[in-house]
């Protein structure tokens, strides 16, 4: 990312952004700047929207609240890669982190999906938006990839888009080299899928393996975590099919 401002804080708002647009700050990111990094009036911080692109802004802490004065575009908007990441949840920290990877490594969607194994009861949906923008805000990403409400397995599976590869990372396949699987496609849109620690049941694999446009896909001789898949499994997508070529 050639000649990209990686030293000044990166804040994501909801509202729109143009040349002297004056943004509103909630009261967490107020503390952040002004308390926690010790802004002053005028310090500048970049701010994005996933919409309008990157612009420079000066901070203005006042007394009853805070606000940024925006200046000047820094960059324009980019497109995460079309790129849907669909996971059996984890638990707290771990799913934290896997969000966050998946952001940094482009997603643009994140579809928890319940499988008859998943260990997890439930998902924080507010929890995953937020870990997402963190994510977006530390690593340069214009992109905040949509969070999907979680759904049952054999909900999934019934709507999913039959035009979007599946890429099914499968524990059970037989080992080969999953970069000739993947090179030998043509570019396309598509959605990767985890399974949860304990594996995809039975009849949820034989199902999936009954699907059109899958691709079943080992990840190597040794059984990964789920989180650690889930970085594993995105990088051999973008690179082979996705936008790392």
């Amino acid at each position: 990312m050639p000649g990209y401002d990686f030293r000044s804080p990166r804040l994501f708002v909801e509202a729109p952004l143009a040349v002297g647009a004056e943004v509103a700050l909630d009261q967490s990111q107020a503390h952040y700047l002004g308390h926690v990094l010790r802004l002053t009036t005028g310090s500048q911080v970049l701010v994005f929207n996933g919409r309008d692109g990157e612009w420079s802004a000066a901070f203005a802490p006042l007394k009853r609240a805070a606000a940024l004065r925006v200046g000047v575009k820094t960059r324009e908007q980019t497109s995460a890669a079309d790129m849907h990441y669909v996971f059996a949840p984890l638990k707290a920290a771990r799913l934290d982190y896997m969000v966050q990877k998946a952001v940094e490594m482009g997603v643009s969607r994140l579809q928890p999906v319940f499988t008859r194994h998943t260990q997890a009861a439930r998902v924080n949906s507010g929890r995953m938006r937020a870990n997402a923008i963190e994510a977006a805000e530390q690593c340069g990403v214009l992109a905040v990839p949509d969070i999907a409400p979680p759904m049952a397995f054999g909900e999934w599976l019934a709507g999913r888009d039959r035009a979007r590869l599946l890429v099914f990372c499968d524990e059970a396949a037989d080992e080969a080299n999953p970069i000739a699987a993947l090179t030998a496609l043509p570019p396309s849109p598509v959605a990767v899928l985890i399974g949860p620690e304990g594996g995809f049941a039975d009849d949820e694999r034989v199902a999936l393996l009954e699907e059109a446009n899958i691709v079943r896909l080992s990840l190597g001789p040794r059984i990964l975590r789920a989180d650690t898949a889930a970085v594993a499994a995105l990088a051999l997508v973008q690179a082979a099919i996705g936008d790392w070529r």
